[in-house]
């Protein structure tokens, strides 16, 4: 019980760093005087460092177990959120997007194979549960967010003050992760792991549903200051709605999963996303926009854990490197996502781009439906 709560402690201050950065974005976006289409440009510098570090994580994450990349990369995570709130230019911001990128993404894979690992020795779906403590985390910085941004409390101080309540949990809980590094080196793989055909079908949902994900984390906040809403107060509304479905969705997906198949969960995955996304662009209103944001938070929440759960079953490959395989196609719908949103909407606007985002979610049923899915 004590590792499972621990590596929930972890995915849960994961989560409460990565949604404090996305819940000052507007604030940022205004202190440095941004463009949409230069936001967009700047945000992709997170995705790209995520991207670029797959292979690596999923190297040194199966050399060197997950332990001591978790404990490194959770680090080095906090400390560069400081780094993004003292940032005061363009390229300071960019340079510090994509190493938090970076060292998130071996966060994300080291934790992962943590609960995978965890997972295994549960002989049961577990996994979803652990991304709802992501999703609650994400919850509480939403509205503590949008209460300073209401405050006028400023980004740096703000993110320090976020940094140092994780850095103190994760040492707390550092000694009671997995040690599997003895497994995993006793193994030899290479370097650059490339996806399996049997990944696919996995990889492109997560593709699909990922490039929503990030449009929400990235955009959301922008979109309602943009179109939905002047007062300031509720400017992080919708997020923190997204949010709350999500974490919701999360904490029953692995009953859910356990009654029926698994396909037709990620088929409602994919409707849920696309009327959401639809509702909030016909009818850009407080209310009408805060249920469509509701709506994505349902459509996106299962699809995450449940295919690095799948991959994480592989029999070809260990966890490490099949979640990276799977991850190496789904990150890259969060490495055009956030910079699509921005181009677009400085050549239209930001409900063309949100309309554009609704028919990923119809893809997600069409992938779902054309590949079987276990």
């Amino acid at each position: 019980m004590a590792r499972r709560v621990s590596i929930s402690f972890f995915f849960f201050f994961y989560g409460f760093t990565f949604a404090s950065w996305a819940s000052r974005i507007p604030n940022i976006q205004q202190a440095l005087d941004l463009s949409e289409t230069t936001l967009g440009a700047t945000l992709l510098a997170m995705p790209v460092g995520s991207f670029l570090t797959l292979p690596v994580s999923g190297y040194l994450t199966s050399k060197f177990g997950s332990r001591k990349v978790v404990m490194v990369a959770s680090t080095l995570y906090a400390c560069l959120l400081v780094a993004i709130g003292f940032s005061s230019n363009v390229i300071q911001l960019s340079v510090s997007l994509f190493l938090f990128g970076s060292a998130g993404n071996m966060f994300n894979i080291s934790v992962n194979t943590q609960a995978i690992a965890l997972e295994k020795l549960y002989q049961k779906t577990i996994i979803s549960s652990f991304h709802g403590m992501w999703s609650v985390a994400g919850l509480f910085a939403a509205f503590l967010g949008t209460y300073l941004i209401g405050k006028n409390f400023p980004v740096n101080y703000h993110f320090l003050l976020i940094a140092s309540i994780s850095l103190i949990s994760f040492i707390i809980c550092m000694q009671y992760l997995l040690h599997d590094a003895a497994q995993e080196k006793q193994e030899r793989r290479p370097f650059f792991t490339k996806p399996d055909k049997a990944f696919l079908g996995l990889g492109i949902i997560a593709f699909c549903s990922m490039i929503c994900s990030g449009a929400m984390f990235d955009w959301s906040g922008v979109y309602f200051k943009k179109e939905v809403t002047n007062n300031a107060a509720y400017i992080g509304v919708g997020y923190t709605a997204f949010m709350i479905s999500q974490t919701g969705t999360r904490f029953i997906t692995d009953w859910l999963t356990d009654r029926i198949a698994l396909q037709k969960v990620i088929v409602g995955c994919g409707i849920f996303t696309f009327v959401g996304l639809l509702v909030s662009v016909f009818f850009p209103y407080l209310i009408p926009s805060t249920v469509g944001m509701l709506l994505v938070g349902i459509g996106v929440a299962p699809v995450v854990p449940l295919v690095f759960s799948a991959a994480g079953r592989s029999k070809t490959l260990p966890p490490a490197a099949a979640i990276a395989a799977v991850a190496s196609i789904g990150f890259i719908g969060q490495l055009i996502g956030p910079p699509m949103i921005g181009f677009v909407a400085g050549l239209t606007s930001l409900k063309i781009s949100f309309f554009i985002l609704a028919f990923f979610g119809v893809a997600i049923v069409i992938a779902a439906l054309n590949k079987k899915i276990e």
